[in-house]
């Protein structure tokens, strides 16, 4: 069992209070299993995590779905995992999905694993949706830092000369301007 794994089944044991489910779920090597998991009605959240979650990892597109409704969870440790396995998916869906996550106006709040997403899966979509969402979050007063910053470090490890003036603009920001000014430097 990965460190990946062993996270997710830690966190979630507690979720599933002694289920049999959980046990067999964790245990299985049957893509079947878990994929029916992800389709049946009435199942709990956390038993549809560890299916997603061991299907992605297995390159097994039908977790797709569940794994970016995962993405724009509100729980952050959700997010992670999710993360990881739509790394490991590398389903050509993933950028596009993400880049819709990063820069929906309304979940902006949920964005930091998505950015992250972006940022790992080196896209096309990757610098349009992160220079776009950067920007947005430079508003004065804006409240999403955290966002902000992770497509701020993202910025910097992609690269991308079109990142130049977002993080330029960036500089002066208190919470943003070590960051950007690193990322610059990264810039080719």
């Amino acid at each position: 069992m990965d460190e990946e794994l062993r996270s997710l089944v830690d966190r979630l044991r507690g979720e599933a209070a002694g289920s049999a489910a959980y046990d067999l779920l964790v245990a299985t090597d049957d893509n079947e299993v878990l994929a029916r998991v992800l389709v049946e009605p009435g199942r709990p959240l956390w038993a549809r995590e560890i299916a997603a979650f061991r299907l992605g990892c297995a390159g097994d597109r039908r977790a797709f779905e569940a794994l970016v409704l995962l993405l724009n969870h509100r729980d952050p440790e959700r997010c992670v995992s999710a993360c990881h396995a739509l790394a490991e998916l590398n389903d050509p869906r993933t950028p596009r999905a993400a880049a819709t996550l990063a820069t929906n106006t309304l979940r902006t709040a949920y964005a930091v694993h998505p950015v992250r997403l972006l940022t790992i899966l080196r896209a096309p979509e990757a610098v349009p949706a992160l220079v776009a969402t950067l920007h947005r979050l430079l508003a004065p007063g804006d409240p999403h830092w955290p966002v902000a910053l992770a497509c701020v470090e993202g910025l910097g490890q992609l690269g991308d000369r079109r990142a130049r003036p977002v993080l330029t603009a960036a500089l002066p920001h208190p919470r943003l301007g070590t960051a950007a000014a690193q990322a610059l430097g990264r810039l080719r």
